[in-house]
């Protein structure tokens, strides 16, 4: 989400949100540290709840358009009514009526009971947490598609054209670094410290944190610097700049990616910049025999759990595990031998 939507989503939900709503929304971006796009999600997600219950408990005119139910009326004293039961048919409604994955159910519980939560354990508001003891969906396990080192080579072999010193650096910087999309491009160029070998990362919840940059990054970062443009630059702090001399936009980091990506025939496949970070990630622990709990800090995990993805084994693993076996060549024909 880019700076004016944040804004003009921040302005609708100071508007429509009850001030409960808009006091715990509050307490997620200042106390927290949520940034607007998460803030703005649990606002969307706290708002279907409500329309829900306005509208099961037949509170608006039965014609009323489902996107159209206000909830500024909330306040305190209905949400004191709410009990397990009638979320357990919140969540079936989620499921049945809207169409809703397991995944997306299991966020709008994170939300519930992060709002709930705060109005018992923080604000003491509720006597009660109604949604206490309520289970998220359990989600399907999906293995992170990552590049091959093979695919990471033949990637930035493809780096091509005017603009290749500072694409070629993203790229190696995403593979290298294990990077988000919007930490790469929020990078200054006083972020990177060349004498210490390191760059100064802004994460989510605007935490920051310091990466190691090896030879490849440094030899990247040093030869797009040598390139970069210098005069008529919007914004000067920025290290990776636009056509028209604007700190690069995530989507034209996105179109950049997306671009070589098809042409090592991996376009169109679920291939994205964030499967760069699943492939700097998966790349360290599983060739480099990096720690989980030093590459929890290098991808700015909160949680450790987070970070175990990253801990598959591939299929080539699964099959060397399975001829390291001494039993793996003894067969019915050659046991009676």
């Amino acid at each position: 989400m880019n700076e004016s939507a944040g804004i003009s989503m921040k302005n609708n939900y100071l508007a429509e949100a009850p001030s409960v709503l808009r006091e715990f929304l509050g307490y997620l971006g200042t106390i927290k540290g949520k940034s607007p796009k998460t803030v703005s999600e649990y606002y969307l997600d706290l708002r279907t709840f409500f329309r829900y219950l306005k509208q099961s408990r037949g509170l608006v005119p039965p014609e009323t358009d489902f996107e159209e139910i206000p909830i500024s009326d909330i306040t305190l004293e209905f949400i004191k009514t709410v009990d397990l039961t009638q979320v357990f048919e919140y969540m079936n409604f989620l499921s049945v009526e809207r169409g809703n994955s397991a995944a997306t159910r299991s966020r709008k519980v994170s939300s519930m009971k992060s709002f709930f939560k705060y109005l018992t354990d923080k604000t003491g508001k509720l006597d009660h947490n109604p949604v206490e003891q309520l289970e998220a969906p359990k989600k399907k396990k999906t293995l992170p598609k990552y590049l091959t080192l093979e695919q990471s080579i033949d990637l930035l072999s493809q780096v091509e054209g005017p603009t290749k010193e500072r694409d070629y650096c993203m790229l190696v910087l995403f593979l290298n670094c294990g990077m988000r999309l919007s930490e790469l491009v929020g990078l200054n160029c006083d972020d990177i410290h060349f004498k210490e070998k390191t760059a100064k990362i802004t994460g989510k919840g605007d935490k920051e944190r310091i990466v190691y940059l090896n030879e490849a990054c440094l030899d990247a970062v040093e030869r797009y610097l040598a390139v970069r443009p210098k005069d008529g630059v919007t914004d000067r702090r920025a290290l990776f700049l636009s056509s028209r001399k604007r700190r690069i936009s995530p989507k034209t980091v996105q179109y950049v990616v997306k671009k070589y990506l098809a042409q090592i025939d991996l376009g169109g496949r679920g291939y994205s910049v964030h499967k760069l970070r699943h492939t700097a990630a998966t790349l360290m622990y599983q060739q480099g025999h990096v720690d989980i709990r030093v590459l929890k800090d290098i991808l700015g995990h909160e949680n450790l759990g987070t970070t175990e993805i990253y801990t598959h084994v591939s299929s080539e693993q699964m099959e060397n595990a399975a001829e390291a076996n001494p039993l793996s060549k003894i067969t019915r024909r050659n046991l009676k031998k």
